[in-house]
């Protein structure tokens, strides 16, 4: 990862660190990196290093709550407003008035919010992990997920200030992670609580993050905790009504969609007819390419770098 700058930008109430690497002065070939929870901007690590030896100048915050970025103490200030209110300040800072955008879990949420509400600062969008899904005006998503999980289930149970964090504590920051990176199984995420305890055994790492890495990821979370994080999920009923106004709106904006096929994102109810049979391309008229990548999990972008990294390439390359 040799000449990544990191440096820390003041914008919109908040320090952001960004890590970055890349020409500064080519004119349409920024590339904004957008992570998820439970991550940071070295989720991005492959991407910045390969995108940026394509001549493109990758850009990976690590979004507010979260690692060297302030973390504001009021659960009210994780809103998708806030967020993308820092991701615009971000650009105006760097004085990029136009970039692609690539978004995963968090991110990925983020960045169809930020293409619905300012598709003029993004000239096209790769998005992993979580396809767009429209606002349901009848319930919120955390209702919704209540009705078809139970109380139990993680977006649920994160609802309340505190109780994820102490449970993810009774276990440690290092094991917590390992759990929540080692999860395979689609169909048994880390779902309800019971999932988050450890079992006692050594849980062995997949062959595409090191200790090392883990180490990285655990030292920010040790210092910071999670709760930054995990606001995000507590003001998902308050985003689902501040995005009143924007009921019906479309993503006009080219995209391309990257999921695992063992991503539980890929498994809830009826979303891979929504994805491949028409009401996806209907909510993102400009939707270009669905990829399915076979045998791969949740963090794709680091348990398949370079093919996620060609990916992103081969269509960003169109837009120049």
């Amino acid at each position: 990862m040799e000449g990544i700058v990191h440096r820390t930008v003041e914008i919109n109430g908040i320090a952001m660190h960004v890590a970055e690497k890349g020409p500064v002065d080519g004119a349409g070939t920024g590339i904004l990196l957008l992570h998820g929870f439970p991550e940071l901007w070295y989720s991005w690590r492959h991407q910045i290093v390969g995108l940026a030896a394509r001549g493109y100048r990758a850009i990976a915050p690590d979004l507010r709550g979260y690692g060297d970025t302030s973390a504001p103490p009021s659960v009210n200030s994780y809103t998708v407003f806030h967020i993308i209110g820092d991701v615009i300040a971000l650009l105006d800072a760097l004085e990029l008035p136009q970039v692609f955008v690539v978004g995963h879990d968090w991110g990925a949420q983020i960045a169809w919010t930020l293409c619905m509400i300012r598709p003029d600062r993004v000239k096209a969008l790769v998005n992993t992990s979580v396809a767009h899904i429209p606002r349901d005006p009848s319930v919120s998503l955390v209702h919704h997920f209540k009705h078809l999980y139970g109380d139990n289930y993680y977006v649920c149970r994160f609802q309340e200030p505190g109780v994820a964090e102490a449970e993810f504590a009774k276990v440690g920051t290092k094991n917590a992670l390992r759990m929540m990176v080692t999860l395979r199984d689609p169909q048994q995420s880390f779902v309800t609580h019971k999932d988050w305890h450890s079992t006692g055994e050594e849980i062995a790492l997949p062959s595409w993050l090191s200790e090392e890495d883990l180490d990285y990821y655990a030292s920010k979370f040790e210092k910071t905790g999670f709760t930054g994080g995990i606001n995000y999920y507590r003001c998902l009923d308050l985003n689902w009504e501040l995005t009143a106004p924007w009921a019906g709106a479309k993503i006009q904006v080219p995209t391309k969609f990257i999921v695992g096929d063992l991503d539980l994102t890929y498994h809830y109810p009826n979303i891979q007819d929504y994805i491949h049979k028409g009401g996806f391309k209907n909510e993102v008229p400009l939707l270009e390419e669905v990829v399915v990548l076979e045998g791969v999990g949740h963090f794709i972008q680091q348990e398949r770098a370079e093919e996620v990294t060609d990916h992103i390439y081969n269509f960003i390359k169109k837009f120049q």
